[in-house]
Parts: C-alpha cells; structure tokens; sequence
C-alpha cells in the first residue's frame, strides 16, 4: 500500500501523513440518498461490508466514547460498556458527536479528531490484511493496517458488534 500525500486533507488524512503510516485515499461521489453510508462505500468501493468500518460515538457513563465497528454489523452497546469498563452505554446525541470530533456525522473518521476519546475498535478488524475508515467526510475513506488504525487511535480491541 502506497503512502499517499493529502497536502489540505482532512484531519484523518494530516493525522496519517505526520504519523508516517502508510495508507490509500478512496474518493467517490457519495449519494445523499444513501441509507447507510457505510454501506455505500463498501458497494461504490466494490469492498467487503466485514472489512470498512464505520465510526460511531456513544455515551458510557455519560463519557463520550469511540466505538469502530463493521458496515456488516451494529454496535452491541452493552460490550462497548463492558469493553470500557462502564455500566452503561447509549448512542451519543448527534451534535455532541460532530462538536467532539469536528466531523459531521457520515464522515466521522477515527482519526484526527479534535479531542482524543477513548476508542474501542471491534475485534473482527483482524481478519483483514487493510481495513477502510472514513478519511473525515462523506465520499472520502481511506485504507490502512489494522495495527496502524489501533496504534494511532490508541484503541482496545474487543467484540463489540452484533450481526
């Protein structure tokens, strides 16, 4: 996998650059008829829905928290809150969500994020030699390793998604 220069990218992209990661930007037009935006990357990309992840924020003891999980699946918040060590978690309120991250929602990438929160990515990212994340907006996801997207997100794994 290429390491591919963003000069004015999105903060995922600058995030990686200055990390020295090697990774892949994949631009398509997004549709915003879409239902699901991860979806839609996964069918446009031509990808596995198992291998792009998408990036949702939930509360867990009323802290906001990262969960990565698959296109494929949905988040079980009751092993996000066991993976945080916490005794609840509910999905975030939406503009907490953007206000946090500095993304708008089907764009939020897991990396470059305004503040760092404490991510748990499902464990399943290692069944796959490269994984796609959002690369900080609608239509833009970018490829890298699973141990790149972990390191960088300073991240537990664990069984985090349902079917």
């Amino acid at each position: 996998m290429a390491r591919k220069k963003t000069a004015g990218g999105t903060p995922a992209t600058v995030a990686l650059d200055t990390a020295g990661v090697p990774f892949t930007v994949h631009e398509y037009t997004h549709d915003p008829a879409a239902a699901s935006y991860g979806a839609e990357a996964a069918e446009v990309l031509g990808v596995d829905p198992g291998r792009v992840f998408k990036t949702l924020l939930a509360e867990a003891d009323g802290v906001l928290a990262v969960a990565v999980v698959p296109v494929s699946g949905r988040l079980d918040l009751k092993a996000l809150a066991g993976a945080l060590g916490a005794k609840r978690a509910a999905m975030a309120d939406p503009a907490a969500a953007e206000r946090s991250t500095g993304y708008v929602l089907g764009g939020i990438s897991p990396l470059g994020q305004r503040k760092r929160l404490r991510t748990v990515v499902d464990r399943t990212l290692h069944d796959w030699p490269t994984v796609y994340v959002s690369a900080g907006r609608r239509g833009l996801e970018v490829e890298l390793s699973p141990a790149d997207l972990v390191r960088l997100t300073a991240a537990v794994t664990a069984p985090i998604s349902r079917d």
